[in-house]
């Protein structure tokens, strides 16, 4: 049952609640807005806490409304469920329950199972519309995910953007299809087995349409944000917009079916409260399961290494499922393209740093880092694999680069095939970005859409400062049209080509991850680098060595030049597959006796038991 303390509420009588908390206004008028060319006006009843309420019959959904405060400007409701016209529009009344859910026998994807595919809604397809991600969600199932991650999709300015300026928490992005869109494709979603993750972001807010300051003190000048305020948790007035982002947890999680959220940058929380604000959400998560029956996932994002985001309340942890691993992303970066720039000089052994990924999870656990220097981060401690999401490409490592080339513009396709292997065969929970899969070639450079000159011109500078420090050329400008166009994606992998050995590929790991045992275990894992004739070789063991039927192998060769290997010596176990082999784009016929591992080449050698998919 949705029970948020602000917005519009519309009843089955037709009856509209509206409550807006406005604690430094003194008069506040609701604008109703008909076929006239004037809106009808009604005075909003003081209450408690500064909240301002008012009610009306005979209201439908779609009803146009907005607020005006003190006599001053006309601005939309802070809570708004929709914004048809924009971030600067009055907002429209929209009745979650309208829906007719199909899918209640949808029981969500374990922690275990999770493989994530984030994705962009505005240029995964060239509608660029909720509704038009639906007919690929059969060939992302056949591909072996078992969850798409939705980029932010609260309303931002205009109709290009990566959704991290959104302004309106509530409403789901007109442009794509507004809230109407978005469950029809959550529906569709769990019709195919797939769950939905979706991106929020409570550090901070864009800078145009953001007129919460108006209302009341949601943001403070404790602290500072990369991206302007920040939102004040902590402060005088903060009860109130604590408040405000619980229920928008769980308001997500009722009127959309979500199946789990991922919390950007949640290091840029600035909360100095008894009880932090992440407790506080995994809390209102946890009331959800517990009324809806079935899992919700919380994942974090942070660049601190900290595993107290996991650890449990017990043990002054923020108990959140699982949080995300960029030092697996940048180990791989810099092993496959050799660049040290930026954080990348953190990575400067890659072959070592990846077996400490492997066996240690983070690479900088508490040793010392040069792009920061100081020490940096803290042992995980007895954190299974599976509370931590790694990738290879994200819309953060791409789409942050000057041009926003993706990993198959970086590297040759024999280094791509091994990025694969080591992120499906990995013990951490792997996340595609759109494309991935089958080496997509288009970019996926920043862009947006503000209609303010003055933050245009902002992000430009911004955008050319950023890359100050290596030579990059022009910056595609962040609001041409042509840059938001050449992110939308191909879509395609033509028999015969790179791109569907690419794809085969990663269909055939994501096999091996359902039929496999040995990769359903993140609590046995470990890694050895092995100088071999010709390179260094890095032996990935996953599963439990006592128990033979659940073991796996793989080798990866991780260099140029051919090196030697030496199969593991389990009778009960087979080749499951060699990334060189022609059907993945390669130029070997997977002769399992040959010892040579051709550059950048890997092996897998797995025990499934008797009756497993695999075996069929």
């Amino acid at each position: 049952m949705l029970t948020p303390q602000c917005g519009a509420w519309l009843g089955d009588d037709g009856v509209c609640r509206w409550v807006v908390w406005a604690p430094q206004i003194s008069h506040v008028d609701l604008l109703l807005y008909g076929d006239g060319d004037e809106p009808a006006r009604h005075a909003m009843t003081p209450g408690d806490e500064g909240h301002y309420r008012c009610e009306q019959t005979g209201i439908v959904e779609g009803q146009r409304y907005a607020f005006q405060l003190d006599g001053g400007p006309v601005r939309p409701d802070p809570a708004s469920l929709w914004q048809p016209g924009g971030v600067h529009a009055p907002s429209a009344v929209w009745s979650p329950e309208s829906f007719a859910w199909t899918d209640a026998a949808w029981k969500n994807v374990s922690r275990t199972d999770l493989v994530i595919y984030e994705l962009h809604v505005g240029t995964f397809t060239a509608e660029g519309t909720f509704d038009a991600v639906i007919p690929r969600l059969a060939a992302l199932a056949e591909l072996g995910v078992t969850a798409i991650e939705l980029m932010p999709v609260g309303e931002f300015p205009g109709t290009r953007g990566w959704g991290y300026d959104g302004t309106y928490w509530y409403a789901a992005q007109s442009s794509y299809g507004g809230p109407h869109g978005l469950q029809r494709l959550v529906d569709a979603c769990h019709a195919h087995g797939l769950a939905v993750l979706l991106d929020v972001v409570y550090n901070h807010l864009g800078p145009e349409g953001n007129y919460l300051r108006e209302f009341g003190p949601y943001f403070t000048d404790r602290y500072a944000t990369a991206w302007g305020p920040a939102v004040n948790f902590d402060g005088p007035g903060s009860a109130n917009v604590r408040r405000f982002v619980l229920d928008n947890v769980q308001y997500w999680l009722c009127a959309f079916h979500l199946d789990g959220l991922r919390l950007d940058a949640v290091h840029a929380l600035h909360d100095a409260s008894p009880v932090h604000l992440l407790v506080e959400i995994q809390r209102t998560v946890v009331e959800e399961i517990a009324r809806q029956g079935r899992p919700i996932h919380v994942i974090a994002e942070s660049n601190l290494n900290d595993a107290v985001l996991l650890d449990p309340h017990d043990r002054q942890g923020h108990g959140l499922d699982a949080q995300w691993n960029d030092d697996f992303h940048h180990t791989v970066h810099a092993l496959l393209t050799g660049e040290r720039h930026g954080y990348y000089i953190d990575f400067d052994d890659p072959p070592r740093q990846l077996a400490k990924t492997i066996n240690d999870i983070f690479v900088y656990d508490g040793g010392y880092s040069r792009f920061r220097d100081r020490p940096h981060g803290k042992p995980v401690g007895d954190h299974p694999g599976d509370r931590f999401v790694v990738s290879i490409q994200n819309h953060d490592q791409v789409g942050n680069r000057p041009h926003g080339e993706r990993l198959s513009a970086l590297v040759a396709p024999a280094q791509q095939r091994l990025a694969a292997g080591l992120l499906l065969l990995s013990p951490q929970i792997p996340m595609l970005f759109m494309g991935e899969e089958y080496g997509e070639s288009r970019p996926f450079p920043f862009f947006c859409d503000f209609g303010d000159t003055g933050v245009q011109d902002a992000v430009r500078r911004g955008r050319r400062a950023e890359f100050d420090h290596i030579a990059v050329g022009d910056v595609p400008d962040p609001f041409s049209e042509t840059t938001f166009a050449s992110a939308v994606l191909t879509w395609s992998w033509p028999d015969g080509t790179v791109h569907a050995g690419l794809r085969r590929l990663y269909r055939d790991l994501l096999a091996l991850r359902r039929t496999q045992p040995a990769l359903r275990d993140y609590h046995n894992r470990r890694a050895e680098l092995i100088e071999t004739q010709g390179g260094r070789v890095l032996v990935i063991h996953r599963g439990d060595a006592d128990r033979p039927g659940e073991r796996l192998w793989a080798a990866f060769n991780l260099g140029d030049r051919p090196a030697v290997w030496s199969p593991p010596d389990w009778p009960e176990c087979r080749l499951e597959l060699r990334s060189e082999e022609a059907d993945y784009g390669g130029a070997i016929g997977g002769d399992p006796s040959e010892r040579i591992l051709s550059p950048w080449e890997f092996v897998v050698f797995g025990c499934a038991p008797l009756g497993s998919e695999s075996d069929a």
